[in-house]
């Protein structure tokens, strides 16, 4: 069995160390991380898969940013422990965060990666929704947690300026227990090169 649980500021070391190691070095230059200097992560959606052991295997944030004056969730960076690619570990980390997402009423979510992985999610490409460059517009995705979300709503990424909302419900921000996948999958597709770290 596996633990998800909402990331704590004792365990932002370990979590940055996984990223470390996962990408490469220079992440933090990435267009997307300007969108989040300064900005508060929504932190209830920071989430943590460890083994039985307790061993760091993956980890996934949001930040929350703009797109024509609409909250949006930014989803990235997400990434799973080398020794644990291809076992499905990020698949469960994105569904458990996209189901709380949802139950804490967030309405659409944005990513910058591979669409051949992500649209095992739901994620579909965005044609009028612009990252800051250099990012290329066939890797903006984008994933409707509340049916036509995402229609009407166009234009730049913007950083969020305002306050955080009120603290989710106590049950959204619960561990939960979730078993390994049944079936794995591709390391080729478990952790895309470069699109967990936008």
């Amino acid at each position: 069995m596996y633990e998800i649980c909402p990331e704590t500021p004792a365990d932002e070391p370990e979590v940055e160390g996984l990223y470390d190691l996962c990408f490469a070095p220079g992440r933090t230059a990435l267009s997307s991380y300007r969108l989040r200097d300064g900005v508060p992560r929504v932190a209830d959606l920071c989430l943590l898969l460890r083994d039985a052991g307790g061993t760091l295997m993956a980890a996934i944030r949001f930040w929350p940013v703009r797109v024509d004056d609409r909250p949006v969730l930014l989803l990235g960076p997400i990434a799973v422990h080398p020794t644990a690619q291809g076992e499905g570990l990020g698949g469960l980390l994105m569904r458990d965060s996209l189901t709380r997402a949802r139950r804490m009423g967030f309405d659409r979510v944005l990513l910058v990666g591979d669409a051949p992985y992500y649209s095992r999610f739901g994620f579909t490409r965005l044609d009028d929704v612009v990252m800051p460059p250099p990012t290329n517009p066939d890797r903006v995705l984008g994933l409707e947690l509340r049916p036509d979300a995402w229609v009407g709503v166009a234009g730049p990424v913007l950083r969020e300026t305002r306050p955080p909302a009120d603290p989710p419900a106590p049950d959204s921000t619960a561990c939960t227990q979730v078993a390994p996948p049944k079936r794995p999958v591709d390391d080729r597709t478990e952790t895309p090169r470069s699109a967990p770290h936008h």
